[in-house]
Order: structure tokens, then C-alpha cells, then sequence
């Protein structure tokens, strides 16, 4: 805090943006969302894209500012403009839900794809969503298998739920029980408990040497953090 006030005093937009984050997560000071919102606007004034949606976070929960989504979806446009991923992601879930913009899913769509396309995880299980029930794209369930791997790889339960049961009934993919039941384990694994339901379901219909295989398949995976799995 010491070394990192003068230079936000002095304008510093990497600074001030740095205080916001103290203020508001309460690091090395009293956690202050006030405080954090003031320093956020400086830096956000000055177009920095981490602060402009730190503020924009603010706004959408009320937090040291008074709630105002409008107010919240012009910070994250304005991050998102500039390639910041989460803003483009929460971009899209406002546009999609109609939370502070107009509900447009086309727009939702187009700022899911950009922060997908950077690797974020929520925003590839969102458009691979998207995808798989044909919601506000044409429906295409090989790109919806695409956006639910990227996001599965990166340890996205829900997507490693989907992407397991597109195994299961062969759609979008090809049909195969053993990376089924495989991306359906991780995923309860992972704390989604309709797949193990649904693992469950699925190992009824295989046998034990394919049980085995995609036991270890999976451990493999996760072990290798998902770099080793089919």
C-alpha cells in the first residue's frame, strides 16, 4: 500500500487499478467498496480494460456504488472493446439475459465466441450451448462438441457432463460408451452430480474390461491435467 499510493495519487492507472483490487478483496488494508470503486474510476477513466471492469463488476452487484446494470454493461463494453475476456463473457450473459442492454442473442453469441476464442471456459461451454440446441445460432452439434472439449479440457464440469453424454447417444461425435462414461466421471469427479447419475446409467450398459478402461482413462486425464485422455 505504501509504495503503490504515491504513484496512484499521481495517476498512475496500473496503480490505481492495483488499490481498487486491494480495497476491494481487502489486501493489506480494510476491505473498502467504496474505496475500491473510486480507485477503480480513476483507472477506468484513464481506459484501463482490468479496472473498467472492476467497476463494471461493482455496479452489476452494488457494491460500494448503487446497483445500475446500464451503468454496468457501458464499463464491461468498453473492457470488452479492448479483448478483456471476462468483460466480453459477462457481456454476453447480459446481452443474453437482458440485464443492463437490450436482450439480443445474436450479440450474445458474437461476445461468447470472442471470449471463447481467447480460451475462457464459461464462455466455450456457453456457446457450445448455444450450439448444441440450436439458441440464437443455427444448431450444430460437431461445434457444440468443439466448444464443450475446449472448455472440458480446461476442467469445466458441466461441459465434461455434455460432452460425456454427446459420447453416450453419439451425438455431434461418434458413438463410444468408454469416453462416455470416462468424461462423465471426471465431471462428478469434479462435483457435478448428475454425472455420476449419469455414469452410472452408462456403465449398466458396458463391461468390465470397458469399466476398466475408461477408469483409467480418466485417472490418466486428470492426473495429466487434461492432457492425456483420448
Amino acid at each position: 500500500m505504501q509504495e503503490w499510493r504515491p504513484l496512484a495519487e499521481e495517476g498512475h492507472a496500473n496503480a490505481q487499478n492495483l488499490l481498487g483490487q486491494m480495497y476491494y478483496n481487502g489486501y493489506g488494508v480494510l476491505k473498502d467498496d467504496t474505496k475500491a470503486a473510486r480507485w477503480y474510476r480513476l483507472a477506468a477513466e484513464q481506459g484501463h480494460a482490468n479496472a473498467q471492469t472492476g467497476l463494471g463488476s461493482l455496479y452489476r452487484t452494488g457494491e460500494g456504488v448503487l446497483k445500475d446494470d446500464t451503468e454496468a454493461a457501458r464499463w464491461f463494453l468498453l473492457a470488452a472493446e479492448q479483448g478483456h475476456e471476462y468483460a466480453q463473457y459477462i457481456l454476453g450473459w447480459m446481452y443474453y439475459n437482458g440485464e443492463g442492454v437490450l436482450k439480443d442473442g445474436n450479440e450474445a453469441a458474437r461476445w461468447y465466441r470472442l471470449a471463447a476464442e481467447q480460451g475462457f471456459s464459461s464462455a466455450q461451454f456457453d456457446l457450445g450451448w448455444m450450439y448444441d440446441f440450436g439458441v440464437d445460432v443455427l444448431k450444430d452439434q460437431i461445434e457444440a462438441a468443439r466448444w464443450y472439449r475446449l472448455a472440458a479440457e480446461q476442467g469445466h464440469e458441466r461441459a465434461q457432463s455434455n460432452l460425456g453424454m454427446m459420447y453416450y447417444f453419439g451425438v455431434g461425435v461418434l458413438k463410444d460408451h468408454v469416453l462416455a462414461h470416462m468424461w462423465l466421471n471426471i465431471a462428478a469427479a469434479n462435483g457435478n452430480v448428475d454425472a455420476g447419475t449419469r455414469r452410472d446409467n452408462v456403465e449398466s450398459e458396458m463391461t468390465r474390461e470397458q469399466i476398466a478402461e475408461a477408469t483409467q482413462r480418466a485417472r490418466a486425464c486428470m492426473v495429466s491435467n487434461y492432457q492425456d485422455f483420448d
